[in-house]
C-alpha cells in the first residue's frame, strides 16, 4: 500500500510530501477542501489530470488535517495505491430520496456485498439526519463490514457543504467508498472528552433531529440563557455546548451538536436524533480531556500493520474550543501511529464510527474518530 500526501494552497498550488509514484497505480484520491476554495476548482481539475484512472472523493471542511498539523484555507489529499485491495464508489443525491433513511439504504444497496470489508461515507453536513443515514446503511450492509466516515463542514457558517464523488464537489450529495480485499485491515476508534454539567433534563418534545423542549422549556430559550451575549452568534456558538443524550437508563450515550436553529418554533436542529423521552445534559469542553480523548481514539484504532493511512475526522466544535492549540489533539493521535501511518482528515459536522462501548456504528458529535487502512504484506 502506497500513500502520497499533498496540499494545495492559492500561493503555491499542489505540493506533495513524498516522491510521486505511478499515477496509474493509484485507485483512490481522497481530499478535504476548504469551502472558500470551491468557487474555483482548478485544484480539482489538476487532480483529475494527474490521476485520470483513480476515484476522486472528498468534501468541504471546518479545517483540514495533514500530518500533525491543522490548516484553514487549503486542500489536503491522499493518493492511495493498494497492492491487492480494490475500491468501489457509490453516490446518492439527497433530493432524490424522501428521507435520510432512504439515502442510507440506497447508498448501501449500491455497493456489491461480496468481499466488502469496510465503507467510508462522506455526506452533505446540513441536509441530512445523520442518525437516519447511518441507520439506513446498517440495514443493508453485510455483517462484518466496518462503517465509518463523516459529515462535510462549512467552517462555523452552516450554510452549504459540498461532497465530490468522482465529480466536482456539489451540495446535496452523499457518497460511500467500499473497500474490498482479504489483505485489507481496517481499524477504527472514537472518543470524546467533553464534561457534562448542570442538571439532567428530559426531552419532552422532539421530532427526529429537532429538539423543541427540555423539561417543558423551549430548547432554544435554554441555550440562549446559557450562551448569554454569544446567543447572537447561533448556531455556531452552540458548538461549545453540545448535548449528551441517553435514551434509557441502561443505554449507551451519544453526543449531539447543533447545526441550526428554528426561531419560529424555538427549536434546535442537531446533526442526529434526539429522541423524545431521552435524558439530556449539557456539556462543555476541558482542553486536556479533549486531547487525551484523541489519543484514546488513536489507541483504539492502532494496528500491527507496518504502513498505511490514518483518516482523522474531528468535530468543528472541538476546533473552535481549542483554537490555536487544536493541533495538539492531532499530535496526540500521531504519537500513537508514528511515521509509518501518515494522517489526513478534516473537521466535520458529524462523525460516523462504531461506538467504543457497544460496537454498533452510530453518528457521533464532538468526537475524534479515526479510521486506519492497512494492507498485509505478503512474503
Amino acid at each position: 500500500m502506497r500513500v502520497d500526501l499533498g496540499q494545495w494552497t492559492e500561493a503555491a498550488g499542489w505540493r506533495f510530501r513524498s516522491p510521486a509514484g505511478d499515477p496509474a497505480a493509484v485507485q483512490l484520491v481522497l481530499y478535504f477542501a476548504s469551502p472558500a476554495l470551491c468557487h474555483d476548482i482548478s485544484w480539482w481539475q489538476a487532480l483529475r489530470t494527474a490521476y485520470p484512472s483513480a476515484k476522486l472523493v472528498g468534501c468541504t471542511t471546518g479545517g483540514e488535517i495533514l500530518g500533525s498539523d491543522v490548516y484553514d484555507g487549503t486542500v489536503v489529499v491522499a493518493a492511495i495505491g493498494f497492492a491487492r485491495a480494490r475500491v468501489d464508489l457509490r453516490a446518492v443525491v439527497i433530493e432524490d430520496c424522501a428521507t435520510s433513511l432512504e439515502v442510507g439504504r440506497r447508498l448501501g444497496d449500491g455497493l456489491p456485498p461480496q468481499g466488502l470489508r469496510g465503507v467510508f461515507v462522506l455526506s452533505d453536513g446540513t441536509r441530512v439526519n445523520g442518525s437516519d443515514l447511518v441507520r439506513g446503511l446498517k440495514e443493508v450492509l453485510p455483517d462484518g463490514a466496518i462503517l465509518t466516515g463523516g459529515l462535510a463542514g462549512d467552517g462555523d457558517a452552516f450554510r452549504s457543504t459540498l461532497v465530490g464523488a468522482d465529480g466536482v464537489p456539489a451540495a446535496g450529495m452523499v457518497c460511500a467508498i467500499g473497500f474490498y480485499g482479504d489483505d485489507l485491515n481496517i481499524r477504527h476508534g472514537s472518543f470524546g472528552g467533553w464534561d457534562a454539567f448542570g442538571p439532567e433534563r428530559h426531552v419532552t418534545r422532539s421530532s427526529g433531529n429537532v429538539l423543541y423542549e427540555l423539561d417543558g422549556e423551549p430548547a432554544l430559550d435554554l441555550y440562549k440563557r446559557y450562551l448569554g451575549d454569544e446567543a447572537a452568534n447561533l448556531p455556531g456558538s452552540a458548538l461549545l455546548f453540545p448535548l449528551r443524550v441517553r435514551s434509557d437508563e441502561a443505554g449507551s450515550e451519544v453526543v449531539r451538536t447543533v447545526i441550526g436553529v428554528d426561531e419560529e418554533r424555538r427549536g434546535m436542529i442537531f446533526a442526529g436524533d434526539v429522541p423524545e423521552g431521552a435524558v439530556a445534559q449539557l456539556m462543555r469542553g476541558n482542553f486536556e480531556h479533549l486531547v487525551e480523548g484523541a489519543g484514546k481514539a488513536a489507541r483504539q484504532a492502532a494496528t500491527a500493520e507496518r504502513d498505511g493511512l490514518a483518516i482523522l475526522v474531528s468535530c468543528i466544535g472541538r476546533k473552535l474550543l481549542m483554537g490555536q492549540r487544536v493541533a495538539e489533539e492531532v499530535e496526540a493521535a500521531g504519537e500513537v501511529f508514528g511515521a509509518a501511518f501518515p494522517a489526513i482528515g478534516f473537521y466535520s459536522y458529524g462523525e460516523i464510527s462504531p461506538h467504543d462501548f457497544t460496537g454498533s456504528c452510530e453518528l457521533h458529535n464532538q468526537t475524534m474518530t479515526i479510521t486506519v487502512l492497512g494492507e498485509t504484506i505478503r512474503a
